[in-house]
């Protein structure tokens, strides 16, 4: 039992850190020159690369935008809380309800960032020919799976352990 916790923890923590990854770093779409995130944009001028704001506009709409933000930062944040409480219900809550909180948390995480990843695959960049998906955008889709993995295995280890 005590390897099968560090499993789950080892998982956890590596959702935890590909989910910060996808939100922090700059490359969600990428091109020759340009780099986007969800924050801003680096372009490459004269050997070096230069932090510019998004653009503004249909290309870019606003409001989508503070969603896949605010998605993404909530998805890192229930993830984090889920994390501490898996850590405080193995000493606290009796077997029966030990993991249920913490998947409650990892299910919100793997919702939220599959909903900053769709809103951002279905709004940004559907007229560029030139570029593609950036790492930080494929680390947030595989986020998702692993938080959705952690999710159902807290589930179906409170049974186990009921």
């Amino acid at each position: 039992m005590l390897i099968l916790l560090a499993a789950i923890f080892a998982l956890h923590i590596i959702g935890i850190i590909l989910l910060l990854v996808a939100t922090i770093d700059n490359a969600w779409w990428m091109t020759e020159t340009i780099s986007t995130d969800v924050w801003a944009r680096w372009i490459y001028e004269n050997g070096a690369w230069n932090y510019t704001d998004l653009p503004t506009g249909s290309h870019y709409p606003e409001d989508y935008l503070q969603a896949v933000q605010a998605t993404s930062v909530l998805a890192c944040i229930f993830s984090i809380l889920g994390i501490f409480v898996f850590v405080a219900q193995l000493f606290t809550l009796s077997k029966g309800q030990r993991f249920t909180i913490s998947g409650v948390f990892q299910l919100l995480a793997c919702l939220c960032i599959m909903i900053a990843a769709s809103i951002y695959t279905d709004r940004f960049h559907i007229d560029e020919k030139f570029g593609w998906y950036g790492h930080s955008y494929i680390l947030a889709w595989i986020s998702f799976v692993l938080t959705l993995i952690s999710a159902i295995t807290y589930f179906v280890l409170r049974k186990k352990t009921a």
